[in-house]
């Protein structure tokens, strides 16, 4: 029978906020992973430059280079980190309608532009939301706030990836953006009543310790090559996964179903199957710890990703479709909770901001680089030869556990788990 106390990090304002910061942070992304392409899709752009258009997202990789300013500055008499979360939060809502008025067939660079600039908004967002959450969250409620924030990130998915494709059936596109932008007025709100974290510590007192110590301290806890593992395990271990959902609404298009079936039945589906995994997810790793739950949901991970193949083989079935992306997704959120638990264990109270950005930068890569070369595969090889190309290349990170994240012979081990 759980204790008290066990409830009692459940069910707290924390976990409320964690809510909020995961939907602010949600929704941007898939705006340009979901909405953008069906937008793409049917004004006649290939899908060789739909999959260029990940590039857009490399303020997502490289986030970490300007962490240190929003770590050093306070620009607006609210508090360090909710000065920057309503600056950004109100750059999105504007840039995210924005979309919705220009012309792909006429202008796609001014298109890739605004979504750069939607990209990096978001970015930002998530380096100061992180952050936050970081100083709010007691060590104790680590993996549960981390694993309620990415199910509220999954969640917001509905607006842009369900509700948002539902409407451009029936609506113009000048019309669709701007609905689909004001749900930013949700991140808005938060930012606006929420408090300054109590946990949190004195801003750097130059901008060269705020660039340099973060750095300097996660080597010095770690050693030079123990450090470069976890980095190397930090972009490898979600790049199969990312790289297999990176084209997802295209290819659901290619099998021939209309955008309200992928609005109701594939994005719904995912939706739901990835918040049952993330839960579990989050309550499991209070009894299994972190270690053994990379192991296990990364297992899962990899082998639901062969599911896509099954269905490209299979074609436009609709229950396969809802079964197939609700094993998948279920994979996702499970390893998702692990892989975010182990992100911030990683990071010091110190050093925030500059270390999640850092690390989430990392965990990014594969969306921004990787990704892109997804048109060019699938136009190489087909769908059915993708899908079992990506499983393959979840493999390595996997292998990485073997030394960065071992896993426990005994609860006592599973205590002092790195």
């Amino acid at each position: 029978m759980p204790s008290p106390a066990f409830w009692q990090s459940i069910f707290n304002r924390r976990t409320l906020i964690c809510v909020f910061t995961g939907f602010a942070s949600g929704m941007p992304l898939y705006v340009l992973f979901q909405l953008l392409p069906a937008f793409l899709s049917k004004q006649g752009v290939s899908i060789k430059e739909i999959g260029l258009f990940a590039l857009v997202t490399f303020p997502y990789t490289w986030k970490f280079i300007w962490s240190p300013l929003m770590d050093r500055f306070t620009p607006l008499p609210l508090g360090r980190r909710r000065s920057w979360m309503l600056l950004t939060q109100l750059a999105l809502l504007v840039s995210i309608a924005t979309l919705g008025f220009l012309d792909a067939t006429r202008s796609i660079g001014m298109v890739a532009f605004v979504a750069w600039l939607v990209a990096f908004f978001s970015a930002s967002q998530d380096i100061v939301l992180d952050a936050y959450r970081r100083e709010l969250l007691p060590d104790s409620e680590l993996g549960w706030g981390n694993s309620v924030h990415v199910q509220a990130y999954r969640i917001s998915g509905l607006v842009p990836g369900a509700l948002g494709l539902i409407l451009a059936d029936h609506l113009p596109w000048q019309q669709v953006f701007p609905i689909i932008a004001a749900f930013m007025l949700i991140g808005v709100a938060m930012s606006l009543f929420v408090h300054e974290p109590l946990a949190q510590l004195s801003a750097p007192a130059t901008l060269r310790s705020a660039i340099v110590e973060p750095f300097r301290e996660f080597v010095s806890r770690n050693n030079w090559r123990m450090a470069l593992m976890i980095l190397s395990f930090m972009f490898l271990y979600k790049l199969g996964d990312s790289m297999a959902t990176a084209l997802s609404t295209p290819f659901y298009i290619d099998l021939g179903f209309s955008l309200s079936e992928i609005g109701v039945v594939a994005k719904t589906s995912a939706l739901w199957a990835s918040i049952v995994g993330g839960v579990l997810g989050g309550l499991w790793m209070i009894r299994i710890g972190i270690n053994r739950a990379l192991w296990l949901f990364g297992i899962v991970q990899v082998v639901t990703i062969l599911g896509f193949a099954w269905l490209a083989v299979a074609g436009a079935n609709l229950w396969l479709l809802a079964i197939v992306i609700s094993l998948e997704y279920l994979g996702v959120g499970l390893g998702t909770a692990a892989f975010t638990a182990f992100i911030a264990r990683e990071t010091s109270m110190a050093f925030a901001a500059t270390q999640f950005a850092l690390f989430t930068a990392l965990s990014a890569l594969p969306r921004t680089f990787a990704n892109a070369t997804t048109g060019y595969i699938v136009d190489a090889i087909g769908w059915t030869h993708f899908y079992l190309l990506c499983a393959v290349l979840a493999l390595p990170g996997m292998l990485l556990l073997i030394k960065i994240a071992p896993w426990p012979r005994s609860v006592g081990q599973m205590a002092v788990e790195r």
